[in-house]
């Protein structure tokens, strides 16, 4: 389908609700603006109440009347397959869409994020191919009974993502929800939602799933978000996002004791042992830092280095810096791109200026970058941290940009405690020649991810999540697809005469029997 125009002539978005593209109540839109120049790119609907309303009763319609629940696996995996296609057809498409959308650097986009996103996707459509059948131990007390356990779709799923992975996000929220059987009402951040709608564009554009078992809701959070996690309607929230609107999801939730899931945010650690590669070490931990500009949610923000190499380090860390290109994410060159949007650069900065006052030695950056080419974007250089203490603010709270803080350690036992030593869990990395001592320090870390000798690593077959604020259950995996099912236990009892039941010994028998 193609995109329409707005009267300023600008793409124009609408809502896709119940298998059509409608616009929002009173006709209330939004800009989408390009992070790199300021410049908006579309307009899409915003969605109100009476909107929100309609999209979950469509997905309630679906899933309570519609074919997709029960719909065979091996369906539903075809069809995920075939939307894969679609999307592999159309991937350099969709890079530079996310690229402009986002401020992503073009590289980024074309070689990990679409390829992610479409290797998520084939990922779910094989593993919707799991049998919801459950088999348990045989059973012969107190009679011979036949038990297992029948999986189920939990219903109709609201799905909220966040603007630095929209692509990425789309596909690992409505992969495992459409693989299961569930119906979704999915709604982007209104900051980048255009790779979001392009997808769901390309669902409808298929004609392969029911009206209704996928609808595409537009808007603030502020109001559309707000409305559709309160919903009566809804059964199941996934949202990735901020810690702070996590735990508002939590109790809107909690009226109705929906099901939720969280992805939230981190202040995930790189630690270098003593033994370290600095060679791939030091590349690692930056581009555990600085990849997409420090807004990624697992973004490597401390890094703990040993004090016999720590000067060592951080001179090599500020050279190799300094060569990374900030710049248009739509040149091939570039290294870095702009933040989102002035607003969270004017946040990032507060934390560098905080980072002054608490007695942290700025190394290198800290300031936004000089030139004409700069001045239309929310660019920031990249900036590095020394002699940082782990409980400062810079050091516990989440910056979501390009701040590193470096961080002494003398023992490894030291650097543990402080890795540990965070209200956040979502992911850690450790650098190290000794694998099994990384390994055994990889057990020690309280986060849901550990990567050794590398970061910013995702695999579809493994489970994402967090411990401690990170968040609530895991996506991906066979782990994150079950958070999409309700376990059900049927039991079947083969004991044909009622004098063997239960309760023929807890109750008397009838009169007349033995």
């Amino acid at each position: 389908m193609a995109l329409e125009l707005s009267t300023n002539e600008q793409p124009y978005h609408r809502l896709y609700i119940n298998g059509a593209w409608r616009d929002g109540t009173g006709g209330r839109c939004f800009e989408v603006v390009e992070p790199a120049t300021g410049t908006p790119i579309a307009s899409v609907a915003s969605a109100g109440a009476a909107d929100v309303d309609a999209a979950v009763a469509a997905a309630r319609e679906a899933f309570d009347a519609g074919p997709w629940p029960h719909t065979p696996p091996h369906e539903r995996a075809r069809i995920l397959h075939r939307i894969a296609d679609m999307v592999e057809e159309r991937a350099f498409e969709l890079a530079e869409i996310e690229s402009r959308d986002g401020g992503v650097p073009i590289r980024k986009t074309t070689y990990n994020d679409i390829p992610l996103g479409l290797h998520m996707l084939r990922v779910f459509a094989e593993l919707a191919r799991r049998s919801p059948y459950e088999p348990l131990p045989w059973n012969d007390f107190p009679t011979l009974a036949w038990s297992f356990v029948w999986r189920e779709p939990v219903g109709v799923c609201a799905q909220i993502i966040p603007w630095n992975y929209t692509f990425c996000m789309a596909v690992w929220k409505l992969g495992p929800a459409l693989s299961t059987g569930n119906t979704v009402v999915l709604k982007p951040s209104s900051l980048a939602p255009l790779s979001a709608i392009e997808l769901v564009r390309m669902i409808d554009g298929s004609g392969l799933l029911p009206r209704g078992v996928v609808n595409l809701i537009t808007g603030p959070g502020a109001e559309a978000g707000e409305l559709l996690v309160a919903h009566p309607g809804v059964d199941k929230i996934a949202f990735t996002g901020s810690t702070e609107v996590g735990r508002k999801i939590m109790a809107a939730a909690a009226p109705h004791i929906k099901k939720v899931t969280l992805e939230l945010g981190g202040k995930s650690p790189s630690i270098l042992l003593p033994d370290a590669d600095l060679d791939k070490a030091i590349d690692g931990a930056l581009f555990g830092m600085f990849y997409h500009a420090g807004q990624v949610c697992e973004a490597g923000t401390r890094c703990f280095v040993h004090s016999s190499h720590y000067d060592e380090v951080v001179e090599r860390m500020v050279a190799r810096v300094r060569q990374l290109r900030i710049g248009d994410p739509m040149e091939l060159e570039t290294d870095i791109g702009p933040l989102i949007s002035f607003g969270q650069r004017e946040r990032v900065e507060g934390y560098i200026a905080l980072g002054r006052e608490e007695g942290a030695r700025l190394a290198l950056g800290g300031g936004r970058p000089h030139g004409a080419r700069y001045e239309q974007g929310p660019f920031l250089e990249p900036t590095i941290f020394t002699h940082v203490s782990n409980r400062s603010r810079l050091a516990q709270e989440e910056i979501f940009g390009p701040v590193l803080a470096v961080i002494r350690y003398e023992e490894l036992g030291e650097a543990v405690a402080m890795a540990n030593d965070s209200r956040y869990g979502l992911a850690a990395s450790v650098w190290s020649r000794d694998l099994q001592q990384a390994i055994e320090v990889a057990r020690r870390l309280r986060t849901g991810t550990v990567w050794v000798n590398d970061h910013h690593v995702l695999n579809p077959y493994a489970p994402f999540g967090g411990f401690k604020e990170s968040g609530i259950g895991r996506e991906m995996g066979v782990a994150g697809l079950m958070e999409y099912t309700e376990p059900k236990h049927i039991h079947v009892d083969f004991q044909q005469r009622r004098s063997g039941k239960l309760w023929w010994d807890a109750l008397l028998p009838p009169e007349g029997e033995e």
